[in-house]
């Protein structure tokens, strides 16, 4: 046997690795961090969308509230002197609470407030003469 036959019939030590062999452990490893990235971003995702949801169903709930309390701010806009001085004080009025209060002789302030008090939706001041027979 020459050297040249020796050398290619000679079998691998067992230090010797094959190529590719212990990089099939590193790629499971980072096939599976990469899967846990991507769920964890689709769970924000989804997290994100359900809050986004919530908040627009608020937001349309409170508008809605509001153009309700409007139109009824509106009526009581409209009230004359004796309707005001009837309705003096704290009321349930529906689902608010009418606040009138007369500062002045002629100066009503109007405040309509949610069910409990605690919130104000809107408030205004209204003039009203004390002659009848006087623009408002």
């Amino acid at each position: 046997m020459s050297g040249a036959e020796r050398i290619i019939r000679r079998r691998p030590t067992p230090h010797v690795r094959r190529v590719g062999c212990g990089r099939r452990g590193v790629i499971l490893l980072e096939a599976i961090v990469a899967l846990t990235i991507l769920a964890t971003a689709a769970a924000s995702l989804v997290v994100l969308a359900a809050s986004s949801v919530h908040a627009v169903r608020q937001a349309r709930s409170a508008d809605s509230e509001m153009r309700a309390a409007s139109a009824f701010m509106d009526v009581v806009a409209i009230w004359p002197r004796a309707d005001l001085d009837r309705h003096l004080g704290d009321r349930d009025e529906g689902q608010w609470r009418l606040r009138i209060q007369r500062p002045t002789q002629v100066l009503y302030v109007v405040a309509l407030t949610d069910s409990t008090g605690q919130r104000e939706l809107l408030s205004s001041a209204l003039y009203r003469p004390e002659d009848a027979h006087a623009a408002p």
